[in-house]
């Protein structure tokens, strides 16, 4: 039987979300920020009991590149885009596949016996969302997988990769060799830096993933904290920092790096290598309040229109443009989840 050949393989910690509204209370208990994103310490260990015990939670398939690749099988035709990371063999890995099934994403998940699938309690507070991650099984995500039968033909036949962040706190040889193979091949390689604690406490992973690195997307508090890391002036200055970003060094030049950093309903600044002096900004039709129902994956949303605009081969200003239309649809949904019936994007 022919291997099925996806133009865009994601790699990622696969959690299910478990969300709560009106969460003050349990911000002030646990001392967490209310947008924030955050690995569980042992004092948060008690909280994912406590919503189940003692709150109404909505389940929601979660895990920052799975929503995003969620987003861009929503896009594309079937077949278009598959997603590995590790889970257990529970019940929440189920929810996930059924989850991914719906947007059309396809999975090889490393499936671990015995594990627990990766949680995240997601603590929601007007329209500002605090997560806090027990990863379990994520975390144990084997480098040797990428080469199974499995999965290397698919990594082989891919054009676009798309790692998050999170990966980098215990799989930086993973993403590196992802990274060093779309290199080598000439793809094209996407990261997230996904939260402010990557860059402050993960530098020097992200220092050496960087050069691979044909497209960086953050949102203003993860450049600021990038900025901060490293020294500049002016952590504020988005487009001064994703100019220093653009310009760093890369291992194949065949193509300009392109830096995005979007700010929620604020425009979204883009900056390319190749154009450091221009850096373009792009105005968001943002919703109002009484149409936000939830903010949770939206930055996943944008990166997933734009995967998919940008798979289909897309001009870079339209590949935007989309990632702006799926992080509306989804904080009018409950959690990183897009519109069903499905409606026409691209």
């Amino acid at each position: 039987m022919a291997t099925p050949s996806y133009s865009l393989f994601c790699m990622g910690n696969p959690l299910l979300d478990m969300q709560v509204t009106n969460g003050e209370a349990l911000l002030e208990k646990y001392s967490l920020n209310a947008n924030d994103a955050i690995l569980a310490e042992a004092k948060h260990a008690p909280i994912y009991d406590e919503l189940v015990r003692e709150h109404k939670v909505t389940y929601v398939a979660g895990g920052a590149s799975q929503n995003a690749a969620r987003g861009a099988a929503y896009l594309l035709p079937p077949g278009s885009v598959v997603y590995t990371g590790c889970v257990g063999d529970d019940n929440l890995a189920e929810q996930l596949k059924a989850a991914n099934k719906r947007e059309g994403l396809d999975q090889v998940y490393q499936v671990k016996k015995g594990e627990k699938t990766g949680a995240c309690a997601v603590i929601l507070t007007g329209h500002h969302r605090s997560l806090v991650t027990d990863l379990r099984v994520a975390e144990k995500f084997d480098q040797s997988y990428l080469s199974s039968p499995e999965v290397a033909p698919l990594i082989d036949a891919a054009k676009v990769f798309y790692v998050e962040g999170f990966f980098l706190t215990h799989g930086v040889a993973c993403v590196l060799e992802l990274g060093q193979k779309a290199a080598t091949a000439g793809k094209t390689f996407v990261l997230n830096l996904s939260a402010p604690f990557i860059p402050q406490f993960f530098g020097s992973q992200l220092q050496q993933v960087m050069p691979y690195c044909d497209i960086i997307i953050a949102n203003e508090a993860e450049a600021e904290s990038w900025a901060s890391a490293n020294g500049l002036s002016d952590p504020r200055d988005l487009p001064a920092v994703a100019k220093e970003i653009a310009g760093l060094p890369k291992s194949n030049n065949s193509r300009p790096r392109i830096v995005i950093f979007t700010q929620g309903a604020k425009h979204t600044v883009l900056v390319t290598s190749d154009d450091l002096e221009n850096p373009r900004t792009y105005g968001v039709n943002a919703l109002r309040d009484e149409e936000i129902v939830d903010t949770n994956g939206a930055g996943d949303a944008f990166a997933g229109g734009f995967l998919g605009a940008l798979v289909a081969g897309r001009p870079l200003d339209e590949c935007v443009e989309k990632g702006h239309i799926m992080g509306t649809m989804c904080v009018g949904q409950v959690g990183p989840q897009y519109k069903w019936p499905k409606v026409k994007v691209l």
